[in-house]
């Protein structure tokens, strides 16, 4: 594979908090590093094996493992295991960051639709998104958050899904200050 596939590869981390992150990130030298890296072009395949860290400008990701497949089309499907496969980056024009979590993180670059599996949190100052399954429609900037991928059993905890909004900061008045645009959702922790 050459160093286009090197590169949509890292895409993966980049484009879990896209909507979110800083635009000038999408300008940078991306960075990737593990112990050991497979490229097998009649297969389209790329893998990145061992202690995987990817960066960005502001955004770092890591993993375990991520394996990015090519259609014959050119568009790629990234795969990052880990336990957990984590990233954080900067928002654009705040001082804020993201942070994400899971055991198993998926993206397809033809939908732009980025799923988070098993123990899926997205973090966002003290707001949080948790759940077993989180999906994210980059096109249509909707998340979703379940107990359970559709179509399979929800696990062990309840599976349930809770809203935790965080009330504005208020200056002397009373008025509401800047806040950034909504996106909170957390899902019942069960008995954790």
């Amino acid at each position: 594979m050459n160093r286009r596939h090197v590169i949509t590869a890292c895409l993966l981390a980049a484009s879990a908090s896209a909507a979110l992150a800083e635009r000038a990130d999408r300008e940078k030298q991306i960075v990737v590093a593990g112990d050991r890296a497979i490229a097998d072009d009649a297969q389209k395949t790329l893998v990145f094996d061992g202690n995987v860290v990817i960066t960005q400008g502001t955004m770092r990701m890591t993993a375990n493992k991520v394996t990015v497949r090519e259609d014959k089309d050119k568009h790629q499907y990234y795969v990052a295991n880990g336990a957990p496969v984590t990233f954080r980056q900067k928002r654009d024009n705040v001082d804020e960051w993201i942070e994400g979590f899971a055991d198993r993180a998926e993206f397809d670059d033809r939908n732009d639709v980025l799923k988070l599996f098993n123990r899926a949190r997205v973090k966002r100052n003290n707001d949080e998104l948790t759940g077993e399954f989180i999906t994210y429609d980059m096109r249509r900037d909707v998340a979703e958050v379940t107990g359970a991928p559709a179509g399979t059993a929800t696990p062990g905890n309840t599976g349930r899904v809770k809203v935790i909004i965080m009330p504005p900061k208020r200056d002397e008045k009373g008025a509401a200050t800047k806040s950034p645009p909504p996106l909170e959702l957390k899902p019942d922790a069960g008995s954790q």
